[in-house]
């Protein structure tokens, strides 16, 4: 069994036509069959992916059904999680129940928890803009609520990813939709807790056209690992067995 992950699907199946996404570049071209024909050449159905948010441009859940049934029809087990286009998101028992009502039986929710998936512990969250200069939030935001929040979030899964591992003796792997660190700016709150937890390998996306950027980089002791869906270009990247140490 393997371990694979890749974020920013942006998927649109359920919202009439697919979203235009040449804006981030040509190799978004006709990407739902690249990523569909990908996968399915190496995923198998006992295998697992991790997709740390932006899964899909719906507004609300039952728009996003289309999308979350694409996902759920790809081989493997998928624990996924939130991103800042994510505005279908809402609370777990309404996922979950929606889940159920739609039989959707392999796509697990990785929010304010953890999990024991293969020879590691997962956990992560959204995350926030790495800096507020380059955000493009709304005027008005209370930008530092926000990543204290998100910080907090952080340190639930966190917390809970610690005890599985002292369980388990599994290494943590912590996946964000949000880089903690970017083109030398670093977003100190979340980068505390990750040192804290002595976290050694973190992986984010939401970063697109960087394509001539390093695959993984080193910061205060740990690795990061840029996972946007088209950095890969489309094909889910291998954790395990380990990629690089």
């Amino acid at each position: 069994m393997s371990l694979y992950t890749i974020a920013d699907l942006h998927l649109s199946l359920g919202v009439g036509k697919e979203k235009a996404m040449d804006v981030f570049g040509n190799r978004w071209h006709g990407y739902v069959e690249k990523l569909e024909k990908n996968w399915r050449a190496i995923v198998e159905p006992e295998d697992s992916v991790i997709i740390p948010g932006d899964i899909s441009w719906a507004l609300g859940i039952d728009e996003a059904l289309e999308d979350l049934k694409f996902i759920d029809s790809l081989p493997g087990t998928k624990y996924i999680g939130k991103g800042n286009h994510d505005f279908w998101w809402a609370t777990l028992k309404k996922i979950t129940d929606f889940f159920n009502q739609h039989n959707i039986t392999t796509i697990k929710i990785l929010y304010n928890c953890a999990f024991e998936v293969e020879d590691y512990i997962i956990c992560g969250t959204r995350g926030w803009f790495y800096d507020e200069s380059v955000s493009n939030i709304p005027k008005g935001t209370d930008f530092d609520k926000i990543v204290n929040r998100e910080a907090q979030r952080l340190k639930i899964s966190l917390e809970e990813a610690k005890a599985l591992s002292e369980s388990t003796n599994k290494p943590i792997l912590c996946f964000l939709h949000f880089p903690v660190v970017w083109n030398g700016t670093v977003c100190e709150p979340l980068m505390e807790l990750l040192t804290e937890y002595g976290i050694k390998k973190c992986y984010f996306g939401h970063i697109h056209g960087a394509y001539s950027s390093p695959a993984h980089f080193e910061h205060d002791g740990i690795s990061f690992a840029i996972i946007s869906a088209d950095y890969l270009n489309f094909v889910p990247r291998v954790i395990f067995p380990p990629e690089f140490d």
